[in-house]
């Protein structure tokens, strides 16, 4: 009866000990998505979604590059209409504190301002003489200052075959210059996603070609420091939430919390999902551009900017 006792109640005593630890380790990891919901396609009549950018509505803006147009989302009514086109070729998008919109307009490897009456202003033409690879992806910090990636993918519409600028870097604007500084001269082979936190202390950046993501201290003037891997993961673009979770795009999209650890992967039914930001009144909805489509999914965390 000894022996018996011994070998029925020891599997039944490291079940519960799993079944603690695992109870405790759900515990440990927050919900991040909202109960019942489901990925849901808003529309697919597109050639290659990019650069979502929410304004302070809530409405998202995004880029259809091959159609050289940016489109408006207006979560009021989920309805999805042109906004600009032409639209200089626009990749990544963000929305300054103004309200203007920025784009990493590569049609002339520029960055642009556009402002509410669709008036373009261009910030940056060239560095040191020389246009830029092609502005790829951008984050505004709370001084106004602009972050972007400057890769090199060949563009059809351009005349040139090779990269003008002889490395693949990123650089900053600070705000009232036009001059950009590089901050990130890291032999990159294509530095592509980028985000900051709220504070502007952190800034995270994708090197999509050897598939790892970076986290960088940001200095008082902008420059950044103490880099170190936090993924090892590519992206095409990036977002965080209140969280601190950082949401990388590639194979869906995979969550990461603020150490680095996978917490979460959400599928999307596209050969490559591109970007993504946090819309709605309440930054409450996850906007997903993947391929020729756009989703959306409902979040019980929020966005940050």
């Amino acid at each position: 009866m000894k022996k018996h006792f011994k070998a029925i109640t020891l599997p039944i005593i490291s079940v519960i000990i799993c079944l603690t630890s695992c109870k405790a380790q759900k515990a440990q990891t927050p919900k991040i998505i909202a109960d019942g919901a489901e990925l849901t396609l808003v529309a697919d009549d597109y050639e290659f979604t990019e650069g979502p950018a929410v304004d302070s509505n809530g409405d998202v803006y995004f880029t259809d590059q091959p159609n050289d147009r940016i489109l408006k989302w207006t979560a009021a009514d989920n309805s999805v209409a042109d906004y600009m086109k032409p639209a200089g070729r626009s990749n990544g998008l963000y929305f300054d504190q103004e309200g203007n919109l920025l784009s990493a307009a590569d049609e002339k490897n520029q960055l642009w301002r556009i402002d509410s009456g669709k008036n373009v202003t261009v910030l940056i033409d060239d560095f040191k003489g020389k246009k830029l690879n092609g502005p790829n992806d951008l984050w505004v910090d709370g001084k106004g200052g602009i972050y972007f990636t400057d890769p090199y993918y060949q563009r059809s519409w351009w005349t040139h075959n090779e990269p003008p600028q002889d490395a693949r870097r990123v650089y900053y604007l600070a705000s009232g210059s036009d001059t950009p500084q590089i901050v990130a001269d890291d032999n990159f082979d294509q530095p592509n996603g980028i985000i900051g936190s709220p504070d502007s202390k952190t800034l995270y950046v994708s090197d999509n070609g050897t598939k790892k993501t970076y986290v960088y201290s940001v200095e008082e003037n902008g420059s950044l420091s103490n880099k170190k891997l936090f993924a090892d993961m590519g992206s095409d673009g990036m977002t965080l939430d209140n969280l601190g979770n950082v949401y990388l795009t590639g194979d869906g999209v995979t969550v990461f919390d603020k150490n680095g650890k996978k917490i979460q992967h959400i599928p999307v039914p596209e050969k490559w999902t591109a970007n993504i930001t946090f819309a709605g009144p309440e930054q409450k909805t996850l906007f997903i551009t993947a391929m020729d489509s756009v989703y959306t999914l409902e979040m019980a965390v929020h966005g940050v900017r």
